[in-house]
């Protein structure tokens, strides 16, 4: 039994590692693969995502490519810099979740919950992702889909609050030192410190390689 809500980090890289490009371009998924992660969304109980993602792409994170309930969208956003007119707090499709920190500006805050987003605030400097997640779980979530940037999953990881990395490869090379990766963040000193995965399985979808690891505790 978790004390918080089991988390799978969903991702589609280059061979080399990146989820987007060093312009920001992260249209790496194949039709085929999109249809695997709306599903995932299906039957998760929420998305998270980090404000990086959140500014960069504008993303709706609904199910639209099978058919499915929506999750609730959960923004991490320390400073309450989500735009009230992204998709993610506009659209009607279920509850938005914007958590912050106590440094949140005020006047952002109360703007996010006048555009119907349901306010978190746990962290003094930033947002406590322990916290967060057992706050969560106290909502009843019980199954996270973590759509990350490299940041967010370096954070997620580094806590040893990922259960499930679940990674389609797509046969292309992106390169740039500033193209973002997988996981970001300090990142591990030595290989020893390293995060350990058990890989679960891995097969051919189409063009692309779909690998599944269990991340060891």
């Amino acid at each position: 039994m978790h004390a918080r809500p089991y988390v799978t980090l969903r991702a589609a890289m280059s061979l080399d590692g990146k989820i987007a490009t060093r312009s920001g371009d992260s249209c790496i998924s194949s039709p085929d693969d999109l249809k695997s992660l709306h599903k995932m969304r299906a039957q998760a109980d929420a998305v998270m995502i980090g404000i990086g993602t959140q500014l960069n792409d504008d993303p709706r994170l609904t199910v639209r490519k099978v058919r499915g309930r929506n999750p609730i969208r959960v923004v991490v956003d320390s400073f309450a810099r989500t735009p009230t007119d992204s998709r993610l707090i506009s659209t009607e499709h279920g509850k938005a979740i914007v958590a912050i920190s106590n440094n949140a500006p005020t006047i952002r805050v109360n703007r996010l919950r006048q555009a119907g987003a349901e306010i978190i605030r746990c962290g003094t400097q930033r947002v406590d992702l322990e916290e967060l997640l057992a706050r969560l779980r106290e909502r009843g979530i019980h199954r996270i889909l973590l759509e990350g940037g490299g940041t967010l999953n370096w954070s997620m990881l580094h806590r040893g609050l990922v259960d499930k990395v679940v990674v389609t490869v797509a046969p292309i090379i992106v390169g740039g030192q500033k193209a973002t990766t997988l996981a970001e963040g300090e990142g591990a000193r030595k290989i020893s410190g390293a995060i350990k995965l058990s890989l679960k399985s891995a097969t051919r979808e189409g063009k692309e390689l779909l690998v599944v690891y269990d991340v060891r505790k």
